[in-house]
């Protein structure tokens, strides 16, 4: 799918290649490779990050019920979703607040300009080849956002035509198909969903304007991924879009989203290649209850990355990027509507080399917005192979994130906040060492432990009004474990983290963070093509507003069986125990529940 890769020269042609799926191994691979962490194609033992590969392979065998069931699974991670399937959904990396950590989407920012976040409940995971989570600062690199790191996500490009099928409890039905046809040199794919779900009363009696009736969700996505040789070049195209209607208790909102991306790249020199990419992202979020409120959300971005093979050793990465944005907000209530626009251009050169046992990285960006003025930040990482099996890692860096448009221009209603045009970004700086082993074949085994202090952060809270300012400083420290194994037949994983996280300007830990975390799946694979997996979280209690919802364990149990080549049956019970838990105080979470699918993949 690609064009091939020579020497350590590709790094920037994969970083915001639209044409991903060739860098997917065999999802069994333990050391899988990955792009986002310092666009360079590097395997994950050998990044001076920490970094987690979510394949196609390992996403089916898991069959999560949705994207943000997944990434809950993941070290690091936390997740808030207000109520059942569809509802937002928000992510917590590292403690970070939900806008601290960017969301590509192919190469493409897709979080909103007025919220900050990207809502990952409406992105099926049947239009997901691939995810890459980078844990820890990476704004040298990405620029604004990536306080506290980068979940990328890559969608499929079918080769082949599959198909899947699914019903399950609280009235859930779907389907998706893809299609795909080509050669190394062109090709062309679609990939089309949908799914229903009668759903459950999304809140409790602990919230506001509690109704006991069902609330629904309606889901449909398509995608499409194009690709052909220019000579030397490779031109390649992406697309998704998602039409989603959430119902809650005072009304429904209707989220449409659409990413898109264009580039082209290749070869320049013997050792130079190069990777030009066209980015589009926008979102249409229109709620309807008893006020109406309307969100419009665009942002348009060109990048340049070029990269230089520096001897047998070493790899010179040189950037530029420009992107516009523009936000629109309308509020029924309060009669008031903003629109804004700002535009910021940046240039980044990063460095990544070996000598020996040692490794080094090096990355600085300058980026320069027309709304709140310059911002440099920096990247440093050292690294010593202890043995070839084991990689010993330091690294300090910086991140910093532009106020988004409700923060800046929201009017004030009288409730909750109001936006202020004088915010400053977001500060932060990291300090982070870790540990790879490759204990045993089969193995992989990571530890990590991280220090981030974050200042001038944006609260509502100015005496008197609900108005945005810079007054707060936070603090996160972490330890994160994370081990697999792939024997074959068994297939173990487990993570477990540790969080301290303050709010300096009222001593109180940060919201709805887990200060513990664990998650383990235990799957094996018979003789006869059946496959049975548990899967199993704890997190221990969180603040949230009007409460502390307490401690949780939950497990589910999967099971599916290999029919023929083709087809596969697949089964999935979620909270086996019927466990009542809180993700977000006042909204109710799903209890025991069933999924019932069947594949057939066109490729066998």
């Amino acid at each position: 799918m690609f064009f091939p890769c020579q020497r350590r020269a590709l790094c920037a042609a994969i970083v915001l290649s639209l044409s991903t799926p060739a860098l997917a191994q065999d999802a069994r691979t333990l050391d899988a490779v990955q792009v986002t962490a310092n666009r360079v194609q590097r395997p994950v033992s050998e990044t001076l990050a920490s970094v987690t590969v979510i394949t196609r392979e390992q996403i089916e065998t898991s069959q999560a019920p949705s994207l943000i069931d997944l990434l809950g699974r993941q070290v690091g991670v936390d997740i808030a979703r207000t109520g059942g399937p569809g509802s937002a959904s928000t992510v917590f990396l590292r403690g970070g607040n939900a806008p601290h950590t960017l969301v590509l989407v192919d190469g493409v920012r897709v979080s909103s300009t007025g919220q900050g976040v990207f809502d990952f409940a409406h992105l099926p995971l049947e239009q997901i080849e691939r995810i890459e989570i980078v844990r820890g600062p990476r704004a040298a690199i990405w620029g604004s956002d990536a306080v506290a790191g980068v979940i990328h996500v890559f969608t499929r490009d079918p080769s082949a035509a599959s198909a899947r099928v699914f019903a399950g409890s609280y009235g859930r039905v779907g389907a998706s198909a893809g299609t795909g046809a080509g050669t190394d040199d062109r090709g062309f794919g679609v990939t089309a969903g949908w799914q229903r779900l009668r759903g459950f009363s999304a809140t409790n009696a602990d919230s506001w304007g509690h109704d006991p009736d069902d609330d629904g969700y309606r889901n449909f996505n398509l995608g499409l991924r194009g690709r052909t040789s220019l000579g030397s070049q490779r031109l390649a195209l992406s697309a998704i879009a998602t039409d989603a209607d959430v119902e809650f208790d005072q009304g429904d909102t209707r989220a449409r989203n659409r990413s898109a991306g264009l580039s082209l790249g290749g070869e320049l020199g013997a050792n130079w290649t190069h990777q030009l990419a066209l980015g589009h992202a926008r979102e249409d979020l229109d709620t309807v209850s008893g006020f109406s409120n309307a969100f419009r959300s665009r942002r348009t971005s060109l990048d340049w990355v070029n990269s230089l093979a520096l001897g047998p050793s070493g790899t010179l990465n040189l950037g530029v990027n420009w992107q516009d944005e523009e936000g629109i907000s309308s509020n029924a209530f309060a009669g008031e509507t903003f629109s804004r626009s700002r535009s910021s251009r940046a240039a980044f050169a990063g460095y990544g080399g070996r000598w020996g046992r040692q490794l080094l990285d090096l990355s600085l960006r300058r980026d320069h917005s027309n709304q709140f003025g310059g911002a440099t930040t920096a990247n440093a990482a050292w690294g010593w192979n202890l043995s070839p099996d084991a990689l010993l890692r330091l690294s300090w860096g910086e991140g910093f994130r532009a106020p988004n448009f409700n923060e800046l221009y929201y009017p004030d209603t009288g409730f909750g906040f109001a936006g202020n045009p004088d915010l400053r970004p977001e500060r932060s700086e990291t300090w982070e060492a870790g540990l790879s082993l490759a204990p045993a074949a089969g193995h992989r085994l990571g530890l990590s432990a991280y220090r981030t202090r974050v200042r001038d952060l944006i609260a509502f809270a100015a005496p008197g009004t609900n108005n945005a300012i810079n007054v707060n400083r936070a603090r996160m420290d972490g330890i994160e474990l994370d081990y697999r194994f792939d024997g074959g037949a068994w297939i173990v994983g487990g993570n477990l983290a540790w969080l301290d996280t303050e709010d300096e300007a009222t001593g109180l830990a940060l919201l709805r963070r887990a200060r513990h975390k664990a998650h383990v799946d235990i799957g094996y694979r018979f003789d006869n093509g059946l496959e049975l997996g548990l899967d199993a979280d704890y997190a221990s209690s969180r603040r949230d507003f009007g409460g502390n919802p307490g401690a949780y364990a939950i497990a589910h149990l999967r099971l599916a069986w290999t029919l023929t080549p083709s087809w596969r049956l697949e089964a999935r019970i979620e909270n086996l125990t019927d466990r009542d838990y809180t993700l977000v105080q006042g909204y109710n979470t799903p209890g025991r529940s069933a999924v019932l699918g069947l594949v057939w993949n066109g490729r066998h």
